[in-house]
């Protein structure tokens, strides 16, 4: 049974999808440092000096009672919140991920795509009398015997 997993292990497949999966993983650090570092801070300026990261509401106080200045404070003093600040920075960064993933998949299909090849030459044709298919130099039918003009 060892031996049976190693030998799975040790395709080409499997270590492809490890690849990808700690690339994918590493690619979704980068985004998430874009969208919460680099995006969300000029978007928040825009309207108003807005930390996307604290939106929250509080639907329950906690032991320390509200109102919280931010996130942290809320879960410090266990407040039950809906956090649409933070979903709204996984929704952009799930969108930039999508759109990464789709310019890759139309690469690869461009890749893919190659020239269908002319059609070939015709090395036959009919015969007009008698309808049979014959060379396409022949002068005359082997099957009726008309001459048949040349092409």
């Amino acid at each position: 049974m060892l031996k049976e997993f190693k030998e799975f292990a040790m395709r080409g497949n499997v270590i492809d999808m490890a690849v990808g999966i700690i690339i994918g993983a590493a690619f979704g650090t980068i985004v998430k440092s874009l969208v919460s570092d680099i995006i969300m801070p000029p978007i928040g300026l825009l309207l108003g000096n807005v930390d996307f990261s604290n939106l929250f509401m509080v639907l329950k106080g906690g032991t320390i009672a509200g109102p919280y200045a931010s996130l942290a404070d809320a879960q410090k003093a266990s407040a039950v919140t809906i956090n649409y600040g933070v979903f709204i920075n996984t929704i952009i960064s799930f969108l930039i991920v999508a759109f990464a993933v789709f310019l890759l998949i139309r690469q690869i299909n461009r890749f893919k795509r190659q020239e269908e090849p002319s059609p070939a030459e015709p090395t036959t044709k009919e015969c007009p009398y008698c309808l049979s298919t014959i060379a396409i130099k022949a002068t005359r039918c082997p099957f009726c015997t008309s001459e048949l003009k040349a092409a």
